[in-house]
């Protein structure tokens, strides 16, 4: 737990936040890992908010998150300003787990699922693995960080409405000859969007998937973010999401 400067607060679409602020000391972390932020200081708003770290910005460029401003908590979060100190948990969870012998992966995010792709695709292309991003929105007023995965590889892009990039789903992108040219998968979003990856990708590329879930503590005490797994012997079980997760292997995961 640290109390962490905001270097960086800013508007970046409609309802959607990008905050940077100091990194801390020995920071150790994952691509697909999350921060547990406490949105005030006061009795209000006691749980913390679980958002995805979505880049390092180098030694002394802080950690930048990105994050969607919707009920009471991430108002108050979007009302701090530069300069103000926030108190941060983490990182916290299991990350995106990156195999060695990849030559070409696949990057699938929905919506506020875009955001750990950024950090992961570095982390790839310093590998020398070629990255391809899929990401779909639910119009143009909402999409995020595309130029940023472009710097990386190509970016597909899908809305709902086909105001920016291809009418449709990120699944409509997944043709036969993608996806026999890709190692792996990861993927995160809403869950109607890692169902129909999950579907797509079974029996063809092998995978994972970041999990969205609402969190109590983050640390696995409370419980509240369990989700149902498919365990060793084939028997149904459940994961903590903030602990156990938020990546899981794509086949365990019963959505």
């Amino acid at each position: 737990m640290a109390r962490l400067t905001i270097l960086e607060h800013k508007e970046i679409a409609h309802n959607m936040m990008w905050l940077v602020f100091t990194a801390p000391e020995n920071l150790s972390y994952s691509p697909g890992q999350f921060l547990h932020i406490r949105v005030t200081d006061g009795v209000d708003h006691l749980l913390r908010r679980p958002i995805s770290l979505c880049k390092v910005l180098g030694e002394n460029g802080g950690i930048g998150i990105a994050y969607r401003v919707g009920g009471k908590g991430t108002k108050l979060l979007q009302a701090k300003k530069v300069g103000d100190t926030i108190d941060v948990l983490g990182p916290l969870g299991k990350g995106f787990h990156v195999h060695d012998e990849d030559k070409h992966v696949l990057l699938v995010g929905g919506g506020i699922g875009v955001p750990p792709m950024v950090e992961l695709a570095d982390k790839l292309t310093q590998r020398g693995v070629k990255v391809t991003s899929i990401v779909g929105f639910q119009n143009e007023k909402v999409a995020i960080l595309i130029d940023e995965l472009r710097h990386y590889g190509e970016v597909l892009v899908a809305t709902n409405d086909g105001t920016l990039g291809q009418k449709g789903f990120v699944t409509d992108y997944m043709s036969d000859e993608l996806l026999a040219s890709a190692d792996r998968f990861y993927a995160c979003g809403p869950t109607p969007m890692l169902r129909a990856v999950q579907e797509k990708m079974k029996g063809k590329v092998e995978g994972y998937l970041s999990l969205e879930e609402r969190m109590g503590c983050g640390i696995g005490a409370c419980m509240a973010c369990v989700t149902s797994c498919v365990r060793e012997d084939g028997s149904v079980g459940y994961q903590k999401v903030c602990k156990d997760g938020p990546v899981f292997p794509a086949p365990e995961v019963v959505l």
